[in-house]
């Protein structure tokens, strides 16, 4: 659910990299963002063990949980500014060795206090891995496959999380949870280790690297004030958060509900979870394409559609939370998930359309920002807390009220998004203008 930055349309360096070698660098780097968020999400297959084995609150669970996406939003800037810095393929390899090892240190964790401090590592580990890996995929592919690359890459985050729950119920129903930890640490670090011996920096393409280096140098010179100059864009920022907080919370927990309320063992509650958490995934790439489609004519439309989205998940999702447990909560509840994440491709086209050109690297990274401190971070968290007051059932029976949150912050939008736009416009053009003087001056 992260918007990662892509170089700018304009980059027509050449590539310089043979075919089968760039797919190779994707193959593996597709490979490490799969591995990322298998380790990232396998924590919610084992809930029910470790509630059990150490006697947890849900407060202590979603804090477990939650602390991984705190650190990726607050390091994900400074971590792949280093990136650049000090070399990608460099940085890409010690993100995964870091990862990876962390989960293999809450495979072997005793107490609460030491899965903590690993599952701190974990976060740490993957802040930047977004942003970086997309960014080394692009620059061994040519223009015009950037949209069906970036499109691809950010798929690998929902087959992973899929993996990490089916794979991790079913190796921890066989083996332990303490196996799903360290059955996804060693494909971490498989990678890990072949990734630099076979991705070399020399290969992908030196002087596209430095040229944009060059850009990101002289973008700091642009208007950043455009990343929080409107009302709308603000907006659009909080709301995209907002609505994260729904299904990213519902993601975290479902294992967990489906073995307290369906009494399903953990391998067959996570491969359940694991089904919803595709819904969610198919969901974003339909709604983002019904959002596209409905909107080619009538930009603004995209604001009324995530509205929509936003009203329809909490709809389907509070009737399924109303039900008790059986067939039709299941399908109300894929069908909630089916839309709640369509938010994603409206937020990331209002966000483009809102800031200036040179700037949408940062404007995504601060989208993605907002995606984790309002809802992938706190969701999982006030849940669990909650859900230890009132029943985690309860509980779920509140958390889609907040896209009812999600709905007036982008109705707030929508009254001044046209507006915004306009101005964004004319200052736009007006430093085409200036630029333009200031050329023909030299």
């Amino acid at each position: 659910m992260a918007f990662h930055p892509i170089a700018a349309d304009d980059d027509d360096c050449a590539v310089g990299v043979s075919r089968p070698y760039a797919w190779i660098v994707f193959a593996l780097t597709f490979g490490l963002l799969i591995s990322d968020y298998m380790s990232r999400q396998v924590l919610n297959a084992v809930f029910p063990m470790l509630k059990g084995e150490w006697a947890l609150s849900d407060g202590q669970l979603g804090l477990l949980s939650g602390i991984v996406a705190l650190m990726v939003g607050l390091l994900t800037f400074p971590l792949s500014l280093m990136a650049d810095r000090f070399g990608r393929v460099k940085s890409l390899a010690l993100m995964a060795l870091l990862w990876s090892l962390a989960t293999l240190g809450c495979a072997v964790a005793q107490d609460y206090q030491q899965m903590f401090i690993a599952r701190f590592m974990v976060g740490v580990g993957e802040a930047a891995y977004g942003s970086v890996g997309i960014a080394v995929v692009i620059s061994v592919f040519p223009k015009h496959l950037r949209a069906t690359l970036a499109s691809a890459f950010m798929a690998g985050g929902m087959f992973g999380s899929v993996l990490g729950m089916a794979l991790g119920g079913a190796i921890a129903a066989k083996l332990g949870w303490r196996w799903s930890f360290a059955g996804m640490a060693l494909f971490g670090l498989l990678l890990a280790v072949l990734y630099p011996i076979i991705v070399k920096e020399a290969r992908i393409a030196p002087r596209r690297a430095a040229l944009a280096a060059n850009k990101a140098a002289a973008a700091v010179k642009r208007p950043l004030r455009t990343l929080f100059s409107s009302r709308s864009v603000i907006a659009a920022y909080i709301g995209s958060g907002l609505q994260l907080f729904v299904g990213g919370t519902v993601i975290v927990w479902m294992p967990s509900y489906l073995n307290r309320y369906y009494d399903m063992p953990t391998d067959k509650a996570g491969g359940v979870a694991a089904i919803i958490v595709l819904c969610s995934g198919a969901g974003m790439i339909l709604c983002g394409m019904l959002s596209d489609r409905l909107s080619r004519h009538c930009p603004e439309r995209k604001v009324t559609l995530a509205i929509a989205y936003c009203l329809g998940s909490c709809l389907l999702l509070s009737a399924a939370f109303a039900l008790p447990a059986g067939p039709v909560q299941l399908a109300l509840i894929c069908l909630g998930m089916l839309i709640a994440a369509g938010t994603t491709g409206p937020c990331g086209a209002m966000v483009a359309n809102l800031t200036h050109y040179s700037v949408h690297g940062t404007a995504f990274a601060t989208l993605t920002l907002a995606n984790n401190m309002l809802g992938l971070a706190p969701g999982p968290f006030i849940t669990g807390r909650v859900s230890d007051l009132i029943g985690l059932h309860a509980a779920f029976q509140l958390v889609p009220l907040v896209s009812l949150a999600a709905g007036a912050v982008f109705f707030y939008a929508k009254c001044h998004y046209h507006k915004d736009i306009a101005r964004l416009k004319g200052e736009q053009v007006h430093d085409s203008m200036s630029k333009a003087v200031l050329e023909v001056k030299v």
